[in-house]
This record gives structure tokens, sequence and C-alpha cells, in this order.
């Protein structure tokens, strides 16, 4: 089912860098801070455009570990928009955008149709982002992860273009939601968690994953 989710997700967001408001907007700030609209596309594209390498790279021999050990280990959480990390996040984005939304779009499907015929052959095995760091995740905690960051920063590009946020199929919801309220509890703790998802009245200001 995730790798279903992930690809009708991914197909959401190339339908988005299709809209003739991503293009308009291309040149100007997005809603994020320090990201262009290019730049915040070529984020979201990346993260499709990255696995078919994953996937067809050899057995990595770092350690397989857990989605949330993912999370306790990744830099740019709490990051600064000015550090190192943030910095060489967004010139990736800049640089998987450099020849514009049409041919970004092209791409991103290309990858969406190549995923799409190889999945169903491909088991669930260790992989990695070589930048991240000494570690794997299985190929399907991957995608989760992946699946995150195409609801999120799909939301991120709409916004920033003013066009209403994609619609999610309802099991990829259930999984970005699940994801972020462990990611939620794990940064905040379960009871400020339960307060705010039950008892406005003893709510936190702030619960956010990241």
């Amino acid at each position: 089912m995730i790798r279903d989710d992930f690809l009708a997700v991914g197909r959401s967001a190339a339908q988005l860098l299709r809209e003739p408001a991503v293009a308009e907007a291309w040149s100007k700030p997005s809603a994020l801070e320090g990201f262009g609209v290019s730049g915040l596309a070529g984020h979201l594209a990346y993260q499709v455009l990255a696995i078919p390498d994953i996937v067809a790279a050899p057995i990595p021999t770092e350690p397989t570990i857990t989605v949330l050990d993912h999370y306790d280990r990744v830099e740019w959480i709490d990051a600064d928009p000015q550090d190192e990390i943030s910095i060489r996040i967004r010139s990736g984005g800049d640089l998987v955008a450099a020849d514009g939304c049409v041919v970004l779009a092209d791409r991103l499907e290309a990858a969406l149709e190549q995923l799409s015929a190889e999945f169903p052959s491909i088991e669930d095995r260790p992989v990695r982002i070589p930048l991240w760091g000494p570690w794997s995740l299985m190929l399907d905690d991957m995608l989760l992860t992946r699946l995150m960051e195409l609801a999120v920063h799909s939301d991120d590009l709409a916004v920033s273009v003013g066009l209403p946020t994609p619609v999610l199929p309802p099991s990829a919801l259930e999984a970005v939601v699940g994801l972020l309220t462990r990611l939620s509890v794990r940064r905040h703790g379960a009871t400020a968690v339960l307060r705010t998802l039950a008892r406005a009245e003893r709510a936190p200001l702030i619960i956010t994953a990241f």
C-alpha cells in the first residue's frame, strides 16, 4: 500500500508542477524562508527523482534503523535556515529545478512511470541516501519518509502560488498523519499531543513534528 500511495502522491505533485500558477511564480519567493518557488518545486520533485537510483544501488552495508531512529539522526531537524544543511537543501532544490518547471514535471512523470513498472519486483530491502549519513532504511520505510515530504511540500508549493492544497488519497493521508503524530509525540510527549487532539482548554500552543 505504501508504494501505491507514494506513486499516487507523486503523480499529484507532478500535476501541481503543471499548474500555470507555478510557472508564473517560478522566480518568486515561496512560503518557506529562503526557498524560491523554483527551488521548492525542485525539492518536492527530488523526493521521487532520488528513488530510482536508490533502488538500483547495491544493498547497503550500513546498519538498518527504524524510521523514528532516522529522525533522531538527520541534521535538518532544528537547523536554522542559514545553517549549512539548510543551505545545502535549498541549493539542491535549485539544482534539480534548473531547467524549468516543464522539464522538471517531465522528469518527475518519467521517474514515476519507471518506479510503477519496477516496484512490483522489488523486495522490501535496505536502501539509503548517502548524503544522510552512515545508516540505511528499509525501502518501504524510506518511501514513507518521502511520502511525508511529498505531502508537506505539495502544501508548501500550493500555498506559495495561491492554489488549493492537493487532496491526498485517504490511505496516504493516514500514513502521513500517522508518521507526523509519532514524530510529534517524540518531540513534545504523548500528553501534549493527547491534549491538543482532545482537550482544547489544556492544549499546548504547538505540537509540530519538527
